[in-house]
């Protein structure tokens, strides 16, 4: 036995005695090398820069056959020295088979940690954990978004390869099919997680790591695993590749909440789901969330719409939807209902037995007030009979032939389901009244002062007494200002006459009347108690229009600077109704300018409506509007309507909504355009009201829109419902050529207006029953005066104004005003 082994024995003493041991190279080296081994396996590319050696002098091959080298090296011969060297590979064969180094380091293949052991000349070993995985931050968002895109993408092409039915409805369903598809492809042994070895498999077998990327799928691990197990779930896919499964009820698509007006009101989304992003909120299709609004600030963290106090103007429609998913949306429908408000008149009478007497009762409330009527406490409807009745839908107590017992205080009582309202109209039955008592009354409380109808004439001012068209008072034009030295209509310098010449005038409070003289560049106040002239206001150049804002005390003046319009300025009279000092102040400058105003729309208060908070400055040839805080008299924002070419002529609006009407200027072509609605809660442009086209005029109780298109000879009508639903549009014909509308109470049918319409070149007036759209002429009236004897008008076709209160007074006369008070009779038209 011994004699065959020697043999062997001897052969391997002579190799070692040749080759001696390995030189220690590197960090790789074993010390007890084995006399037969397995030498590394070298990588196949690497083959060629490996020189296998060359025939010495002594007949060997160089020393590469038999040198080993280690993990991380290779042999390579010294083209110098003709010696075998072991040097650090210089890149690994590309195989994605992720493992973590004991440096904390991610390497793609065990070759890559051995290399870099070489490279950094210390030890490195496998570490058997995915911690290295999740250190460090080189993998950007916008890197990690690409590689999930990848996958999709990927997976995205097998569904098209394998699916034969390719049709599916909504993108985000088929991104759901898709993703899971993809986590049934990644989670191999089908236990419902995929791990790190699973990522493994589909990195390999899809070839993903041939990229240059900082970014791998074992990302996933690194930032979608949400609850840190190491392993990805069905529902950390959907969350990784966003995808969101909503729900919303088949009965809660639309939703209405009902709010009193002054409250709070809260709208929920009730859109739920899985990762259901954040909700946005929309009005008339603009984006609530981005806007800075007072009255919507917070959306909370459910995604609610808070509105801090409800007014009618946040009527409408609110639309909910997660970011992103629009598809799937909740409509909220905001109804507000408003307390009623009472309006009796008149407010006292006297009456001799034998007449007939009327009381009347104006309510408005949301919804529509039901109304009723006691007699100084009591129900009157026991005692209805042929000579007391109710009309006009019991907004009227109709009292024929009255006899002593009717005397009493009748109250009228308003109700719907947000409150109650009442007010008392007094009757007295007396022989002699108009001596006795109606003079007692109306003097001494001040009644017979507040029913005056205030004439501005030529020849100054007079003061009729409307029921009996008694003139109570004539203020001439040389008549003083009361404690002043001034005139009130002073003699101008080469007229042969002392006349006055008058612009426009309001009244405020039943206090005073506020009246222009543009020619003087004066505001005069008339005192109503003592029926004098208290005090002139020094204005700017030709001041022509005038209006009085209830909610804030002001009055606002426009002059025009010259007779041409070439320097309009805008000026306020704060404390209207104070008996103090006035003066003027301008409103702040548009780009240190005061001469771009244009017109100013401020919205008037009606019964519901105390509080107006904006008005809207309309500047020259400017596609705009500047918005305007009515408090401090500071421009707040602008806008632009630009983008429909529209230059505002004038101005409209409704409270339910709170829609503004514009009708713009005929462009450069003379092209109308119809008018553009905007909402003033976001101060957004919605569009075109339709077709319609012309100047906009809205009723008292916001419900009608009356425009007024002079060039097509047409009126047209729309109504607006207490959800904020503006309805279509119906026409009347006309050849009246209108230049100015009024609106009064119906005394025929509760809570509705009548118009009247009055012609710019002839004698009749047009009345209309708004609810019905029945056409009366009123006819005969005098001449109207000709545009060129009133050069104060704002709009070429305003040569015949109503005045809009309740006492309806028109303008026929030359240079004449009628200005009634508010508690004049609405039986005198």
């Amino acid at each position: 036995m011994f004699v065959w082994w020697s043999p062997v024995l001897l052969l391997g003493c002579v190799l070692l005695g040749a080759d001696g041991w390995p030189v220690k190279e590197g960090y790789d080296f074993r010390p007890y090398q084995p006399l037969l081994r397995l030498r590394h396996k070298q990588e196949k590319n690497h083959e060629s820069l490996r020189n296998k050696g060359h025939l010495g002098w002594d007949g060997h091959f160089g020393s590469c056959e038999n040198k080993y080298c280690g993990l991380g090296r290779h042999c390579a011969v010294n083209g110098k020295t003709g010696q075998a060297e072991c040097l650090c590979m210089e890149h690994c064969k590309p195989h994605y088979k992720p493992v973590c180094g004991s440096d904390g380091q991610f390497y793609e293949n065990h070759c890559e940690v051995h290399r870099a052991a070489c490279l950094k000349k210390e030890k490195i070993t496998i570490v058997h954990n995915e911690d290295c995985f999740f250190k460090g931050d080189k993998c950007k968002p916008t890197e990690y978004t690409e590689v999930k895109n990848m996958l999709l993408d990927l997976q995205n092409q097998r569904y098209i390869a394998e699916s034969k039915d390719k049709s599916v409805g909504e993108k985000m369903v088929l991104k759901k099919l898709l993703i899971d598809q993809m986590f049934n492809y990644f989670d191999s042994d089908n236990n419902g997680l995929v791990d790190t070895n699973e990522l493994s498999q589909v990195i390999k077998r899809d070839e993903l790591g041939k990229e240059p990327s900082d970014c791998s799928v074992f990302d996933l691990l690194k930032y979608d695993d949400y609850n840190g197990d190491k392993h990805l779930a069905l529902e950390e896919f959907y969350r990784a590749f966003h995808v969101v499964q909503l729900n919303l009820p088949e009965d809660q698509k639309i939703s209405t909440t009902a709010a009193t007006v002054g409250q709070s009101a809260v709208l929920s989304c009730a859109i739920q789901g899985t990762l259901r992003p954040p909700i946005i909120w929309k009005r008339n299709n603009v984006i609530l969330n981005s806007l800075d609004l007072e009255d919507i600030s917070d959306f909370g963290d459910d995604g609610s719409l808070y509105i801090t106090k409800v007014t009618t103007t946040h009527i409408g429609n609110y639309t909910c939807y997660a970011d992103g998913y629009d598809k799937v949306y909740q409509t909220h429908i905001l109804q507000v209902t408003v307390p009623p408000v009472i309006r009796v008149y008149p407010e006292s009478q006297a009456r001799e037995p034998g007449v007939t007497a009327s009381l009347r009762c104006h309510a408005e409330g949301i919804p529509n007030p039901q109304l009723g009527w006691l007699k100084n406490g009591i129900d009157i409807t026991p005692k209805l009979s042929k000579q007391l009745t109710l009309q006009a839908n019991g907004s009227e107590v109709h009292i024929s032939n009255v006899r002593y017992e009717d005397t009493g205080a009748y109250t009228c009582i308003a109700k719907n389901e947000a409150g109650v309202d009442e007010d008392i109209s007094s009757l007295f039955v007396e022989d002699s009244a108009r001596k006795t008592l109606a003079n007692i009354l109306w003097r001494e409380q001040g009644l017979g002062i507040g029913n005056m109808f205030y004439v501005f004439y030529e020849d100054g001012i007079k003061v009729i007494q409307p029921v009996e068209c008694e003139f109570q008072r004539h203020i001439k034009p040389s008549e003083k200002l009361l404690g002043f030295q001034d005139e009130v209509c002073p003699k101008a310098d080469g007229d042969p006459v002392q006349r006055c010449i008058w612009a426009t005038a309001v009244n405020v409070k039943d206090k005073f009347i506020y009246v222009t003289q543009p020619t003087l560049d004066r505001v005069l106040i008339v005192d109503v108690q003592s029926q004098k002239v208290v005090q002139a206001v020094s204005t700017d150049p030709v001041p022509v229009k005038l209006h009085y804002d209830k909610s804030h005390d002001q009055v606002w003046v426009l002059s025009w600077g010259d007779m041409e319009k070439n320097s309009p300025t805008l000026q306020v009279i704060t404390q209207a109704s104070g008996s103090v000092s006035h003066h003027t102040i301008h409103t702040q400058p548009v780009g240190k300018q005061f001469d771009r105003v244009d017109d100013f729309f401020i919205p008037a208060t009606t019964l519901i409506i105390t509080h107006v908070r904006f008005g809207y400055i309309l500047h020259k040839d400017d596609p705009m509007l500047q918005k305007i805080d009515l408090e401090t008299m500071s421009y707040i924002k602008t806008i632009s309507l630009k983008d429909y070419n529209c230059i505002p002529e004038s101005l409209a609006y409704t409270h339910l909504g709170g829609y503004l009407f514009i009708c713009c200027k005929p462009d450069t072509t003379g092209a109308v355009l119809p008018q553009l609605i905007v909402d003033s809660v976001t101060d957004s442009v919605i569009g075109y009201n339709g077709d319609v086209t012309g100047t906009p005029h809205i009723s008292p109780d916001g419900h009608y829109l009356l425009s007024i298109d002079d060039a097509k000879g047409l009126m047209r009508i729309q109504s607006i419902t207490v959800r904020g639903e503006i309805q279509d549009a119906f026409d009347i014909h006309t050849n009246l050529h209108i230049s100015d509308v009024a609106f009064q109470p119906s005394f025929t049918e509760a809570h509705q207006y009548n118009v009247y319409c009055s012609s710019s070149t002839q004698t009749d007036v047009l009345f209309m029953e708004l609810s019905s759209g029945k056409v009366k002429m009123v006819k005969s009236l005098k001449e109207p005066i000709k545009a060129g004897e009133w050069p104060w008008n704002m709009h070429s076709k305003q040569d015949r104004l109503f005045v809009p209160f309740r006492w309806l007074g028109l303008r026929t006369g030359k240079h004449t005003w009628h200005t009634p008070l508010a508690n004049s009779d609405p039986d005198q038209t």
